[in-house]
Parts: structure tokens; sequence; C-alpha cells
């Protein structure tokens, strides 16, 4: 599982074997979240969490959203088209 990025002790990743849409997990040591990244547009959007702070997800959220042009070109490198 390629990790694109580390931010604040967590982990964004991309799984090579997933299924679309177009999403990152971002794992940490309370929990994991899943963003649909809604390439090439955004914004990302929450999927799911288990065990972060609504405070924390909406920290990820907009560091995702800063970041969603490398997201989206790293997810169509390992999957194709989104």
């Amino acid at each position: 599982m390629p990790t694109l990025s580390r931010v604040d002790g967590l982990r964004i990743v991309i799984y090579p074997n997933d299924h679309r849409p177009a999403h990152v997990h971002v794992i940490g040591p309370k929990g994991e979240a899943v963003f649909f990244l809604n390439c090439p547009e955004g914004p990302p959007e929450l999927r799911e969490c288990f065990g972060f702070k609504r405070v924390e997800v909406n920290r990820m959220q907009s560091y995702l959203t800063g970041v969603l042009e490398t997201l989206c070109g790293e997810r169509s490198r390992i999957h194709g088209n989104y």
C-alpha cells in the first residue's frame, strides 16, 4: 500500500487493488477515515470514519483539499482513470 503522504502522525494511503470511486484512506493510531476525492475538481468528502473526532476529520479534509491535485494524480497513476 503506497503511503502518499504523512501529516501530524497520519498516513494517507491509496491501496493498489482498491475499488472506485477515487478515494484515500487516512490512517493513524486513533483510527481510520476514508475520503472520496471527487477528482479532479474536489472537494474531498468524508465517506466513513472510525476513531477520530470531528475536529480531526475537518483538519484532514482541509489538508486533503490542499493536496487534491497531487492525490488525484497518484490515484490515476496507480489505477488509471478515476
